[in-house]
């Protein structure tokens, strides 16, 4: 199945931690609101780096959803692999396996985010036990 839709997203910088002081990673919350065929939040947490060459980047970031999805209410968890080289961005968001709750148990999927005309859009490919 295929979920689509719009979502907000507020990123807050958190206090770095001190074993990682003096070095080029930075610490991020995640605040999102998803609309559409997806309908809730999430919560979660990017650790990101920024490379000395202009364009290039790599991420890491963990995000609890709750929502209804396809009128099927639960959880799950995201976790996102971003690298960025020289401005050609490489993502992946999968779901973590067997963190699905309630009527959204046993999900399995990838979610595509899409940033257009300054608007981010998901598509979610997902599967759940029949």
């Amino acid at each position: 199945m295929q979920a689509r839709g719009t979502f907000i997203v507020t990123l807050l910088p958190l206090e770095q931690n001190a074993l990682l002081q003096g070095t080029p990673l930075g610490r991020m919350s995640i605040d999102k609101q998803f609309d559409g065929d997806m309908i809730g939040s999430s919560k979660g947490e990017m650790m990101a780096i920024r490379s000395p060459v202009e364009g290039s980047a790599g991420y890491v970031a963990m995000e609890c959803v709750t929502a209804t999805l396809h009128g099927r209410a639960g959880s799950f968890a995201l976790q996102h692999n971003g690298v960025m080289t020289r401005g050609a961005p490489q993502l992946t968001v999968t779901v973590v396996p067997d963190t699905g709750t309630e009527q959204l148990a046993g999900i399995k999927g990838i979610l595509r985010i899409i940033i257009e005309g300054g608007k981010h859009f998901y598509e979610f490919d997902y599967e759940l036990p029949s």
